[in-house]
């Protein structure tokens, strides 16, 4: 019975003794915790240190700005007044002129019956117009001369456009078909919108003519 004992206890001890190793080495190990299912956990991150952040220090840039020309984002600058004498600006009339080798000359007179000064240059676009819509009449005045000076006119003063009224009755009727005509549709220079001043008479509505029926110059002071 004794030789029998001494080899189990010696058994047990050796036994024993190699756990503690094994409980020693895992506790010196990768510093991990042993769970209750035999696997290691990674340790918690230390909180010493912020984390990093992504935001930029300098100051976002807006998503838009005002224009250079201070007009709010979104809304078109405002349009600038060029000076120009528009349709609304004048009233027009016709001046006492002369006669002579088959036309009569009629200054075109100009005012500015505006608020403001307006600047005028250039020839006015002429034509007859008849009917009761103011149907052009045959063709509109041609430019004699060169184009002048810009004509500043304040409140009250007036510029003219001397024109040139053919006897239209002097050409051949199967060439001119004579038409009545109710008065003028005046464009002034670089302007859109006419202006219709009264004159009855008569035109040719015919396309083309041997001559012109109309001429015009260019605007000059009055």
């Amino acid at each position: 019975m004794a030789s029998f004992q001494k080899p189990r206890i010696s058994l047990v001890f050796l036994s024993a003794a190699g756990a503690s190793a094994a409980l020693l080495l895992s506790a010196c190990g990768g510093g991990g915790t042993t769970t209750a299912s035999g696997g290691s956990s990674s340790p918690a991150p230390t909180s010493s240190t912020p984390p990093a952040t992504t935001a930029s220090s300098s100051p976002s840039t807006p998503a838009s700005s005002p224009s250079a020309s201070g007009g709010a984002p979104g809304n078109p600058a405002p349009v600038q007044d060029n000076g120009l004498c528009k349709a609304d600006d004048v009233t027009l009339s016709l001046g006492q002129g002369d006669a002579g080798a088959g036309s009569s000359y009629r200054p075109l007179d100009i005012k500015n019956t505006s608020s403001k000064p307006c600047t005028i240059q250039g020839f006015p676009g002429v034509s007859y117009v008849g009917g009761n819509d103011g149907q052009q009449i045959g063709p509109a005045a041609v430019r004699a001369g060169d184009k002048g000076e810009a004509i500043r006119l304040n409140p009250g003063q007036t510029a003219a456009a001397d024109l040139q009224f053919v006897n239209v009755r002097n050409f051949d009727p199967d060439t001119c078909k004579p038409t009545a005509v109710k008065g003028l549709r005046v464009y002034l220079p670089q302007e859109t919108a006419s202006k219709f001043l009264p004159d009855p008479g008569t035109g040719c509505s015919a396309a083309k003519l041997p001559g012109q029926q109309l001429s015009v110059k260019t605007v000059h002071r009055s």
